[in-house]
């Protein structure tokens, strides 16, 4: 680097020149630095209030959604008569909403022995059930039979595989009607009623 004072050359790296002692003028690269930090510092507060406008668009989308009156339906149970303690009974409620579908209602699930009475609302119903055997026994079941008439059920006899069974049903009554869900030797079982609303 040549020395602006008296004209010699001096090292690359030199602060003062050899020959005078003056201060040799190096190129200050701290001012390219702070340049380089704003323009990045600029761009992530620019790109986190993109990310904050961009959520609180979509959070207020949910607001315009119009708010249903919330009706309690549920399946209320009756009297159970059962032999195993681990029945669970869980009612559900539902919205009404302008298009129809399957509304749960009611779901029932346990293992053991046993039966359990419940009464269903009036409507289109849909019930589905299914069950898992201890063993393939000849009298190992689970059957939903209603006051109406309507039911459904899965049985395992002395050569059927082990294995979970299915089945659904629909009725449609102008009122409620009783159910029976009988269970027998089964590791578990779950029924579920559905409401076309």
């Amino acid at each position: 680097m040549k020395c602006k004072n008296c004209g010699v050359e001096n090292k690359k790296n030199a602060k003062f020149c050899g020959n005078c002692g003056s201060p040799l003028n190096v190129s200050n690269n701290s001012g390219n630095n702070s340049k380089y930090l704003i323009v990045l510092l600029i761009i992530v507060i620019v790109a986190l209030a993109g990310i904050i406008g961009f959520l609180a668009l979509n959070g207020s989308d949910n607001s315009d959604i119009p708010q249903n009156n919330t009706t309690s339906q549920g399946v209320s149970s009756v009297n159970s008569q059962d032999s195993s303690s681990n029945v669970k009974t869980q009612e559900t409620s539902s919205q009404t909403t302008e298009s129809k579908s399957w509304e749960l209602i009611g779901s029932y699930s346990g293992s053991g022995s046993g039966s359990k009475t419940i009464t269903v609302p009036e409507g289109k119903i849909k019930v589905e059930l299914s069950a898992y055997p201890i063993k393939n026994y000849a009298t190992n079941h689970l059957t939903v039979s209603g006051s109406n008439g309507a039911s459904g059920g899965v049985n395992w006899g002395s050569h059927s595989a082990v294995e979970t069974k299915s089945d659904s049903f629909t009725y449609t009554s102008d009122s409620s009607e009783t159910f029976t869900i009988d269970y027998y030797e089964t590791v578990s079982w779950e029924v579920y009623f559905y409401r076309y609303q």
